[in-house]
């Protein structure tokens, strides 16, 4: 029986009826309980002898889901001892239609984020050549937060549709989806644009998890790749968040695109007159030493010539953006040291200063 709204009703029934309902759904829930807890000890024991935790995962993230689905079994299982009158009928139907998209959502999402797990667990970002890794991350990332807000939406509205009286204003309302449609996706335009942004991210692969960017005049790691948004972890640990949309649309730098492996450069001024090939030996020196260079590349060239200076560019390379950052502040240190101890006469000087100095009786006392 129902009322005018809609909702059933519990005219008709008795306490005792109502105690037989009772007393049957928690028999047929406490059984149901006994068996999962049976059935995950048995398959735990079992995942515990695999090398794999792909197993383990499963298992953690579908515990809570699985053990009321059983539940759910176990009451259908029920429901003919229950001798469920007309109202409880109603009331069966009721809870069913919520219960039913509910745990058939809890499920599939149970089973994104073990999918999702999974994928963290096999993919490791940490070793150095990790581009395949990344990618791998990375769309592994997207899909799961695009799927989990479809399967959100889709649980959400059939539980709504559920209810009597929503699924009559829905009905009402759908006459009038057209100019509704238009307001919301003018109000939700920005939003909509970083979604569809995610998607055509998660195929066209612009920036994977841990790569290295320059967004914003900010040098930065790649840290979470969101439905809408982009964490980038500074070098100094701030969090820069940026949309979606910004990497789709504006020109950013990405340092780790193919490899992580990079060219570093420092950048010294000496005088004209200086010796730049003794000052190139000295820079093989100093970077074969170093245990940050790959032993790639190192090199030293005169990149420029004013009236009073050179510009002396050392080049070497490094296996990520990290080691170069650090190789090139030891070689900038190294070599001005060099210069300052070893060759002094190399240190930048004014035209006019070197003239007075190679005066005959310059800076004699008087």
């Amino acid at each position: 029986m129902r009322d005018p709204t809609g909702w059933p009703t519990l005219a008709g029934n008795d306490a005792v009826i109502w105690s037989r309902y009772v007393i049957v759904a928690l028999i047929a829930i406490g059984l149901a309980g006994a068996f999962h807890a049976g059935l995950g000890a048995i398959l735990r024991r079992a995942a515990a002898r695999t090398s794999t935790p792909t197993d383990d995962i499963l298992l953690r993230r579908l515990r809570g889901p699985t053990r009321w689905l059983f539940a759910g079994i176990a009451l259908v299982l029920a429901q003919p001892a229950m001798q469920l009158g007309p109202g409880g009928r109603d009331w069966w139907n009721f809870v069913a239609a919520l219960a039913t998209p509910a745990l058939a959502g809890w499920l599939a999402i149970a089973l994104l984020a073990a999918g999702n797990e999974i994928v963290r667990v096999r993919v490791d970002i940490s070793v150095a050549d990790n581009l395949r890794a990344r990618r791998r991350r990375t769309r592994a990332d997207i899909l799961y937060r695009i799927a989990l807000f479809v399967v959100l939406m889709i649980t959400i509205c059939l539980m709504l549709m559920s209810i009597p009286a929503v699924r009559t204003v829905g009905v009402t309302l759908a006459a009038s989806a057209g100019i509704g449609a238009l307001a919301v996706g003018a109000a939700a335009q920005p939003a909509l644009k970083n979604i569809i942004g995610g998607i055509q991210m998660a195929f066209t692969e612009p920036i994977h998890i841990d790569d290295v960017v320059i967004v914003a005049g900010e040098w930065g790691r790649i840290e979470e790749i969101n439905l809408t948004y982009v964490v980038v972890r500074i070098w100094d640990d701030r969090r820069l968040i940026v949309p979606i949309a910004k990497f789709m649309e504006e020109n950013f730098e990405n340092w780790t695109r193919r490899t992580s492996a990079l060219l570093g450069t420092a950048f010294l001024h000496v005088d004209r007159t200086a010796d730049v090939p003794r000052l190139r030996r000295k820079l093989i020196e100093i970077v074969s030493a170093d245990p940050l260079w790959d032993k790639r590349v190192c090199g030293l060239q005169v990149t420029d010539s004013q009236p009073d200076h050179l510009e002396l560019r050392c080049l070497m390379s490094a296996q990520d953006a990290g080691r170069a950052f650090d190789l090139r502040c030891n070689v900038r240190e190294a070599m001005t040291a060099f210069i300052a101890a070893e060759m002094p006469e190399a240190l930048p000087r004014h035209r006019e200063q070197l003239r007075i100095e190679r005066q005959p009786g310059a800076g004699v006392g008087r």
